[in-house]
């Protein structure tokens, strides 16, 4: 009958109103992930930002490794994609590794360098020009280290093929068989081969410092590098990994030594 189609449609609708009611976003995530404070970082120049869920780590030196990444002539000055602080960064880096050495915590630069004939070069030459062209060919003077920059005969040099230190090396070989399982990461790109290394080593299980002033980037599409910047330290430092300065790291490092 009618009234009993009436009665049957009623009843089904306040069970669709019950389950919409019910249903809630929040109840998917942690409550303590969804009423922390994400850490904002404040720009590449700028020494402070908030903390975020992640914990603080320990740097234990006999178990942490500094991989300064991409500290190379393109990226720091003088080219159109190196990073206007580059030059700043370089000299927190130099100083960051010092203290490093003298605590007992290995010092790693890496470089994102491509075969020259481009047998490696895959699709990175299909959307990036530059690289086409041979910034990166590994002998040129645009892919050297930079000579500002203090290299130890203590530190390891690692060449890599692509934006991430771990991809297509033996970057986790060197560091499990030291058994290192913190690392601190420092160079530029922070949103290209910085973030990509700080990544790679959160889902293998490290333990990631990032330092926001001691990584620096270029303006990319209609962003500033301080937009970039923020928004990649206020990433990683929500799951990724713990953010500090470079005197912050520093002051770290030394505590665990005197």
């Amino acid at each position: 009958s009618k009234n009993r189609r009436r009665r049957n449609n009623s009843i089904k609708a306040r069970k669709i109103v019950v389950l919409r009611s019910s249903y809630s976003p929040k109840a998917t995530f942690p409550l303590a992930i969804l009423k922390s404070k994400p850490k904002i970082a404040t720009g590449p120049n700028l020494p402070q930002h908030n903390r975020g869920p992640m914990p603080y780590f320990a740097a234990t030196p006999s178990r942490t490794a500094l991989i300064n990444v991409d500290m190379q002539n393109c990226f720091l000055e003088g080219y159109p994609i190196s990073a206007p602080d580059g030059l700043l960064v370089l000299e927190r880096v130099n100083r960051l590794a010092a203290a490093c050495r003298k605590a007992g915590v290995l010092v790693i630069h890496a470089s994102i360098v491509v075969r020259p004939d481009g047998s490696n070069l895959g699709v990175l030459g299909e959307f990036s020009q530059p690289v086409k062209d041979g910034i990166l060919n590994k002998g040129s003077e645009t892919a050297a280290l930079h000579k500002g920059l203090v290299i130890d005969p203590r530190d390891i040099l690692l060449d890599k093929p692509r934006f991430g230190a771990f991809h297509g090396t033996d970057l986790e070989l060197i560091l499990r068989s030291r058994g290192i399982d913190t690392l601190i990461v420092a160079g530029v790109a922070t949103n290209v081969c910085c973030e990509t290394t700080a990544r790679e080593a959160a889902v293998r299980d490290f333990h990631v410092f990032f330092l926001s002033d001691g990584t620096a980037t270029a303006p990319m599409g209609n962003l500033s590098a301080e937009q970039l910047q923020n928004a990649t330290c206020t990433t990683l430092g929500f799951l990724f990994a713990e953010v500090l300065t470079v005197d912050q790291m520093i002051a770290k490092v030394q505590a665990k030594v005197s």
